[in-house]
């Protein structure tokens, strides 16, 4: 995640620094450092404040699930974490779901392919 996209998610969610600390389990200046670019933002923190997005986007939002927008087989979902756990809204954020025909591997792999996805487009389009 770059610091830009960081401090918008931030903004959009309408918190200051150190409410965002608070809400991350970090300290205010992480987050300054994180949006100042000092610092890399780490997975865990990118995972949950695009989570955080995620819920507050969905909320308002009835969109349909993954399986059905990316037209998955009936005998891939049934493989698929984001299927069983009936959480198609949140693929992007289940680790082991299969897109593209495969399991996904690490958290950055993953996001090479999810930014890329109408799913989480439209459900994170600050996130991308």
């Amino acid at each position: 995640m770059k610091k830009k996209q960081f401090a918008e998610i931030r903004r959009h969610l309408g918190k200051t620094q150190n409410q965002m600390a608070q809400i991350l389990g970090v300290s205010a200046k992480a987050i300054q450092s994180f949006e100042q670019g000092w610092r890399n933002v780490p997975v865990h923190v990118e995972r949950q404040v695009l989570l955080i997005l995620a819920l507050k986007n969905h909320a308002s939002k009835k969109d349909k699930p993954c399986w059905l927008t990316r037209h998955c087989l009936v005998e891939t979902r049934q493989d698929c974490p984001a299927w069983q756990f009936d959480a198609g809204h949140l693929c992007w954020f289940i680790n082991g779901t299969i897109c593209e025909g495969s399991p996904q591997g690490t958290w950055k792999e993953k996001m090479k392919i999810c930014r890329e996805c109408e799913v989480y487009r439209s459900i994170l389009p600050l996130g991308g």
